[in-house]
């Protein structure tokens, strides 16, 4: 299948102008829930973790930056920077994992066909401004094609998980979650139709997993699944919001789910429409009670306590507090 990188820019552009624009009118209208905002200024923030040090790590992709933020007080310093910057509204660091001490960054469509040289992959970061590549996830992937259509060869890594002495990837354009090792070794782990897998989340061999659904990421293909390494059984755990982005467990193992909203129909891969997006909770039956609503473009969400701290594309980190349900939090 060929690929008219012109009209893809000229798309993306024209998009991202239209972002702007509905942004700021959404940001005229819209009535917003109580959250308090931690911290705003980030550059395409995209993916989190809570490091070793108990503060929060979030991935700027269109910086090339991973950025520490204390839960506290909101103050933002530069963890690492130097990474590939994203080339288009979509990829550059995508997300970040420690293990035990090092953090590793998933960056993603920074290669071919945007760039020749660019490698889409696992970096492990050695210091402020300096990393390893761990693993080329974009060359491993276009020599290991996946059985559902694709445009985009190397793919689009997503999330990053810890995982049996590794990191789990999730695909978002190849519909698959691969397994690679702190040495680079990447093992296909679970493959799927056409679902988009997104956000992830572990507890002991299990792995939940957040899906947005195809194209135009309807709420009824909006799902959370879990499945693992002993078992090749996917078993749907909870159903029924638009483009979940992310899964995370809260305080006494509540499982909560992150949605970015109404999808914008722009093209593959564009972001929901702003305002849209939603924090919910997952219960028992599978089904969804919203937690906070009306959130800009939320990409993924972090625990600490009973507070939520949710880093949104619009560069921003918001805490939504006393988000668990007695006899974890009080009642709402």
């Amino acid at each position: 299948m060929g690929i008219d990188l012109e009209e893809i820019m000229k798309i993306l552009s024209y998009n991202r102008r239209m972002f702007v624009f509905t942004s700021a009118m959404f940001l005229l209208m819209a009535s917003f829930t109580a959250h308090a905002q931690l911290v705003t200024g980030l550059e395409g923030a995209q993916g989190s973790t809570i490091g070793p040090d108990g503060a929060l790590y979030v991935t700027e992709g269109a910086a090339g930056r991973v950025s520490r933020v204390d839960p506290m007080t909101g103050e933002v310093t530069t963890f690492a920077e130097g990474l590939p910057p994203r080339l288009i509204p979509l990829g550059g660091a995508s997300d970040i994992e420690f293990i035990d001490d090092t953090a590793y960054v998933l960056v993603s469509v920074v290669g071919f066909p945007f760039n020749e040289e660019g490698i889409d992959g696992l970096y492990r970061i050695d210091g402020p401004d300096s990393y390893t590549i761990i693993a080329d996830i974009g060359a491993w992937s276009s020599a290991n094609p996946p059985v559902t259509p694709f445009d985009l060869p190397n793919g689009v890594q997503y999330a990053l998980e810890k995982y049996r002495g590794g990191l789990l990837v999730t695909d978002g354009h190849h519909n698959r979650v691969l397994w690679v090792s702190e040495y680079g070794d990447i093992v296909e782990f679970m493959t799927f139709d056409n679902i988009v897998p997104t956000g992830l989340e572990v507890h002991g061999n299990r792995v939940y997993m957040g899906q947005a659904g195809p194209s135009p990421h309807l709420p009824e293909d909006g799902l959370v699944v879990m499945f693992g390494s002993k078992s090749p059984v996917v078993t749907e755990v909870a159903s029924g919001a638009p483009l979940i982005v992310d899964v995370e467990f809260g305080l006494g193992r509540t499982l909560y789910a992150l949605a970015q909203g109404e999808w914008d129909g722009a093209f593959p891969g564009a972001p929901a429409l702003p305002f849209t997006g939603s924090l919910l909770e997952i219960n028992a039956d599978g089904s969804m009670t919203e937690v906070a609503g009306q959130l800009n473009l939320p990409t993924s969400v972090e625990f600490i306590g009973n507070s939520a701290y949710v880093v949104t594309l619009a560069g921003e980190i918001w805490v939504i507090e006393d988000v668990s349900s007695p006899p974890f939090g009080r009642k709402r």
